[in-house]
């Protein structure tokens, strides 16, 4: 496949699952409809409730999530690979939960998981504490999944932050980098485009990043701004700061090759010691 027709689903998620699920099936739909084969979410599809201990009585184990069942029984019957940006899902070995990307290809099948390496934990200044580490385990591995049209990069979120991890990604063949966000407004307005832009320059990728957008029931504010980027760091699309909704680009992904002729960085790498005085 050279042109793939991508999806952004912006959401403001709330603090009970059925709601969510029902929200983002709906938008899913619609971007299928509009010819989209490849649909992402944003983090936290499933609940976003930072008020303590209030979340954790709606959230089961991988296996027991009606969401993701309905998510895997959606892509099948529209025939698109569906990317739902993140789930929190209970560990069997673990008090705390998991935030968790799956990659669901056409046929329903789970392609990959990923796990939030990276831990949102933050004063950003707008009057609220994060503390994502008390509640999850971060992951421990990078994933790189085969998508019938490419090779995809999973990410989520505060990940972006970390640059090393894209292009380890980006090296090992990626095509498309996914970051599915809840970015908050005051880091949103600050950082959240630039740093995106950054990594789709840095690595030759196109980035795929859909948003949560608005004021949510559990009083927090999200940045919104879903975005699709090109190899050349280019904004092909933005959804805006609050409504949800769908965004649809087309990706040739020959740019990617193009893109990363004209600047071949990552093969410039170089390991050198550091000095210090």
């Amino acid at each position: 496949m050279t042109v793939l027709r991508a999806a952004c689903i912006q959401m403001r998620s709330g603090t009970e699952v059925g709601p969510n699920m029902a929200a983002a099936s709906a938008l899913i739909r619609e971007a299928a409809g509009q010819g989209a084969s490849f649909i992402a979410t944003p983090e936290m599809t499933n609940i976003l409730d930072i008020r303590p201990g209030m979340a954790r009585p709606k959230i089961v184990a991988e296996a027991e999530d009606a969401s993701l069942a309905a998510f895997r029984a959606l892509a099948a019957e529209l025939g698109v690979t569906l990317l739902v940006g993140s789930l929190a899902v209970t560990l069997p070995d673990d008090s705390r939960l998991a935030n968790r990307s799956f990659l669901i290809g056409p046929d329903g099948a789970i392609l990959a998981r990923y796990d939030k390496i990276h831990m949102f934990d933050v004063e950003v200044g707008d009057g609220q504490s994060y503390r994502e580490s008390r509640a999850y385990r971060p992951g421990t591995e990078a994933v790189l999944a085969a998508a019938p049209f490419g090779k995809v990069g999973l990410t989520v979120c505060y990940d972006v932050r970390f640059p090393h991890l894209y292009r380890r990604l980006a090296q090992a063949g990626a095509d498309i980098l996914t970051v599915p966000a809840a970015f908050t407004r005051v880091t949103g307005e600050a950082h959240w485009h630039v740093l995106l832009r950054a990594r789709a320059i840095e690595t030759g990728c196109f980035v795929i990043a859909p948003a949560q957008g608005g004021r949510h029931e559990d009083g927090r504010e999200t940045y919104g701004h879903s975005l699709i980027l090109s190899p050349w760091g280019e904004v092909m699309a933005d959804a805006g700061d609050v409504e949800p909704g769908i965004l649809i680009a087309e990706l040739d992904l020959a740019a990617v090759a193009r893109a990363r002729a004209r600047i071949p960085s990552l093969g410039h790498d170089r390991d050198v010691p550091l000095r210090e005085y």
